[in-house]
């Protein structure tokens, strides 16, 4: 109605629609149990409402670096599915993430193959 008062005004069709806090920020990674768990965590006494937005985009990022990486060296491996050896040694072949994951065990990694240049045979 044109002398209707109040917040809706011809477009309360695309506002009533619902939209997670995910969709919002344009994640996958779930915004509203991310915001949860930093409550539950009791890692400060009070949490903002872009911390959980923040930390969600994150780990989004650093699960696809990873995934990409480890996707890479299973094609390399000539395979057609990511094992955690192939994570391991995309963790281990990145410096970046070598920094921040190199002192965290996974399981089935393995070891990264390393020999020594002093133990090849010399040519004569």
């Amino acid at each position: 109605a044109p002398g209707a008062k109040g917040k809706a005004k011809g477009k309360a069709s695309r506002s009533s629609k619902q939209m997670s806090r995910s969709e919002r920020a344009g994640l996958h990674f779930p915004v509203g149990r991310v915001a949860r768990f930093l409550k539950k965590g009791r890692f400060a006494e009070r949490v903002g409402a872009g911390a959980s937005v923040y930390l969600a985009a994150v780990l989004e990022y650093l699960t696809a670096e990873i995934l990409e990486l480890s996707g890479n060296t299973t094609k390399h491996m000539k395979k057609r599915r990511i094992i955690p050896r192939s994570i391991y040694l995309a963790i281990k072949e990145d410096p970046e993430l070598e920094r921040l994951l190199g002192d965290a065990t996974i399981t089935c990694g393995g070891a990264k193959m390393h020999i020594d240049p002093f133990l090849y045979k010399k040519k004569k």
